[in-house]
């Protein structure tokens, strides 16, 4: 059933795993979609929304096990980075998307490097908080600052307290923590973080650095300088073809969802990248 809220249409997709919510400002401006992260959902993204629905369509969904979408049919199939992403692009496909610009945020971003290998359509990609690794527990390693925050993103089952320090490690602690923050976390299905990191971990995983770093179409990153899961000096060492502006781009003074927690600064940059297509 769709909804309309605000001239934002709210309707759901049926899809191979999941019924998919997405949230969709219509127009006939550039498709730009965003991606949410681990254990959030589409609601993270309400300033980009707010920002940029005048001049863009824009686009966001909760992923399966996800927000208001629904937990996967058959989740050992459709927690993964690929299958994910093969959702996210049957989705666009039902909808007509011809052609689009994708943001991805943290597990997004991961959505969005496996989306560079399957999706021709989409013709700009930027990433945040999101370390493109090579396959296996070691490559994995070497792109993120292990702590017991990756502990909680690969577990199945969540106390209250797990709630709370994940939504607010995961937003920054200096960073609004609205109640739909805990919301999403406490709702998603805890098999999604345990089968995602599983596959992730996987010798058989997608090597997403080499995706990074031979994409054809131009790849921004945007990272909070303070971002505590992910190595910087990493991100930055890899050798792109098609980094937008030739560097990473580090905001000062914000964690890992610099779109949240200073919207006044991402949201500029974010706006420059779409005004290349």
């Amino acid at each position: 059933m769709a909804t309309t809220h605000n001239d934002i249409h709210y309707y759901n997709v049926s899809t191979r795993y999941a019924r998919i919510s997405v949230l969709d400002s219509g127009g006939n401006g550039l498709p730009v979609l965003f991606i949410h992260g681990n254990s959030s959902s589409k609601d993270v993204f309400f300033h980009q929304i707010e920002y940029f629905k005048n001049d863009y369509r824009v686009l966001a969904l909760d992923l399966p096990g996800h927000g208001l979408s629904s937990n996967a049919s058959e989740p050992r199939k459709a927690y993964s980075m690929p299958a994910y992403a093969q959702t996210v692009i049957e989705v666009l496909e039902k909808i007509g998307i011809n052609r689009v610009v994708v943001f991805g945020w943290s597990l997004g971003g991961h959505i969005g490097l496996e989306m560079l290998a399957l999706f021709p359509k989409m013709i700009g990609l930027m990433i945040c908080g999101t370390p493109p690794v090579s396959a296996g527990k070691d490559s994995v390693a070497q792109g993120f600052c292990l702590n017991d925050h990756m502990g909680l993103a690969a577990k199945a089952d969540f106390t209250e307290e797990d709630v709370k320090i994940f939504a607010y490690e995961t937003v920054g602690i200096n960073a609004p923590h609205e109640q739909f923050i805990f919301d999403a976390v406490a709702r998603t299905d805890g098999l999604s973080r345990q089968y995602m990191f599983e596959a992730f971990t996987s010798p058989q995983a997608t090597d997403q650095r080499l995706l990074a770093e031979t994409s054809k179409i131009p790849l921004a990153i945007v990272n909070g300088s303070g971002d505590p899961f992910i190595n910087a000096q990493y991100i930055g060492s890899l050798n792109y073809q098609h980094l937008w502006r030739d560097q990473v781009i580090s905001l000062a003074g914000v964690d890992h969802a610099p779109f949240w927690e200073a919207p006044a600064q991402f949201n500029p940059i974010l706006a420059d990248f779409l005004c290349d297509f």
